[in-house]
């Protein structure tokens, strides 16, 4: 090959590199802002009641890992699902007492329209962390969307990739001063107080969720023993009471004679009939599920969370009063906690999945789609590193200690997190250009060292689609939230708004119409 040949193939290489940064020229920008122009412009508002509400909780996706995980799943120029929703806005998280919140005080101000203190579910402000006497008290207790849609005759359902015990569905159901009491063994002896599981089994709102998917069985059946395939979680609360609730759950079913089944892997999901299941209980790992780039995708696996919304979405549809929805990305938190930015980006990714499935299943004209977090996280997306490298990747050396760092990074973080180390009596921070940045093991750094990534008090965005869409549009509390499904869907504390509205402006048809054609009439003679 002669080096002319050579010299051709190497620049048509370079040129096929940087055609998209040569293409971006002031016409590109340009058509790309018209077309912009034209779609903004094209905006229907949808004003009128929804017959259906999904909430999907990305649960620690905060803006930076919202657009981190847009670079690593779509690149820069694509954009999620979620994203392309024409009415947005932002959510101030901070709990009744804190800054920066954890996620059942916020999952509380999401469905229950109250702001809780930290550690508590479906109670509010009265109630501290611990204080079951104060939990106990039915002015402390309030409903969620799932009490409100029930009682106007909705399917009420939750998927998540978390314990069903965990903390954000945990406010669906349950009210409690203690997130950890997910099930008997983590409560005080002789509580009056209930554990989460047993809430969400025997109690009402509880027993009559139509659909149920996630993980926990360690909280629903007692003794159950870790396996390399499904081990359980450690931390949280194992069951050894010697009950199981999912066979109570099952005896509660056939006793009302209702239409039921309990489903544990891949292929019970995939052939589960849902035009004669009117009652769904998946539990599909003793603990939370594994990670979706890690999980057994074959029959006997854990389904993703899209496969979950799926299936949940075909056995509510069938009630023509409609249904109320929460689908959680929980595995988005957990990554990050364990300092793990790809695990969390990856886990972001499968949650857009999953909002695109319920779009293809969905009309706009009678869903309303919401999409926000509960909280963010303390990711940092810094540097100036070029548009083609990895989010991944090493961004740049600072010009202070010569060394290179990536371009995510973390505030807080675990002892894997905190890398420095000491030569020649200075303490220097670790190369990461040393490691595979790009394994999902990798932990990035942090400024910080703690025990684990800790949550952000930042905003997150609220995004969404359908009938009522357009009541986000600036900058709202988080409780504002379930005031909208509430207005929106015609249930709950707002359910009389919509008819309150129509009874004003018969009215005004009326007499005011009559008062307001003479004083037109009156001005026009004078």
């Amino acid at each position: 090959m002669s080096f002319s040949v050579v010299v051709f193939i190497f620049g048509l290489f370079l040129a096929i590199q940087n055609v998209s940064y040569c293409s971006d020229d002031i016409n590109y920008w340009k058509k790309l802002g018209l077309e912009d122009i034209k779609k903004s412009r094209e905006i229907k508002i949808i004003n009128k009641p929804a017959k259906n509400v999904i909430i999907f909780i990305g649960d620690g996706m905060g803006p930076t890992t919202v657009t981190a995980s847009r670079i690593y799943g779509k690149t820069e120029k694509g954009n999620f699902a979620f994203e392309k929703f024409t009415n947005l806005g932002l959510l101030k998280t901070y709990s009744a007492d804190k800054l920066v919140p954890d996620s059942c005080s916020t999952a509380t101000a999401l469905f229950n329209g109250v702001k809780a203190n930290q550690k508590t579910a479906g109670v509010d402000q009265t109630v501290r962390y611990n204080d079951c006497a104060a939990s106990l008290k039915p002015s402390a207790q309030h409903d969620s969307i799932i009490d409100w849609g029930q009682a106007a005759g909705k399917s009420t359902g939750f998927v998540t990739t978390t314990r069903v015990t965990h903390a954000t569905p945990s406010a669906l159901y349950a009210h409690t001063p203690n997130r950890k009491w997910e099930c008997e063994n983590t409560m005080p002896k002789g509580s009056p107080c209930k554990d989460i599981a047993k809430q969400l089994i025997e109690d009402l709102p509880g027993k009559n969720i139509q659909v149920i998917m996630g993980g926990g069985r360690q909280c629903l059946q007692s003794n159950v023993t870790s396996t390399d395939a499904d081990p359980i979680d450690t931390w949280s609360c194992l069951s050894t009471d010697g009950r199981d609730l999912i066979r109570e759950w099952e005896k509660d079913k056939i006793i009302r004679k209702l239409s039921h089944a309990f489903i544990e892997n891949n292929e019970q999901l995939s052939k589960l009939d849902a035009e004669k299941t009117d009652f769904l209980l998946g539990i599909f790992a003793k603990g939370h599920l594994k990670l979706d780039y890690a999980r057994d995708k074959g029959p006997k696996g854990m389904p993703s969370l899209a496969n979950m919304t799926e299936k949940a979405i075909e056995v509510l549809r069938k009630n023509k009063n409609g249904y109320i929805l929460m689908v959680e990305g929980g595995m988005i938190d957990q990554s990050h906690h364990r300092g793990h930015a790809r695990q969390a980006l990856d886990e972001t990714v499968a949650f857009n999945l999953a909002i695109e499935k319920a779009l293809e299943m969905t009309n706009e004209q009678e869903t309303l789609i919401i999409v926000t977090a509960d909280h963010s996280h303390s990711l940092v997306f810094a540097g100036y590193s070029d548009r083609n490298n990895s989010i991944l990747n090493v961004a740049q050396s600072s010009p202070m200690d010569k060394i290179p760092y990536t371009s995510l990074l973390y505030g807080t973080g675990g002892p894997n997190n905190f890398q420095y180390h000491i030569d020649n009596n200075t303490v220097l921070r670790n190369d990461p250009s040393k490691n595979n940045t790009q394994d999902f093991e990798y932990s990035q750094q942090s400024a910080v060292l703690n025990d684990e990534v800790t949550h952000s008090g930042t905003d997150v965005a609220i995004y969404a689609n359908g009938p009522m869409a357009h009541l986000f549009n600036s900058v709202h509390e988080q409780t504002y939230v379930a005031y909208v499904i509430s207005y929106a869907a015609n249930i709950g504390p707002l359910k009389t708004l919509h008819s309150s509205e129509n009874s004003v402006l018969c009215h005004f048809s009326a007499s005011n119409l009559i008062i307001l054609c003479l004083a037109v009439i009156i001005f026009q003679l004078n």
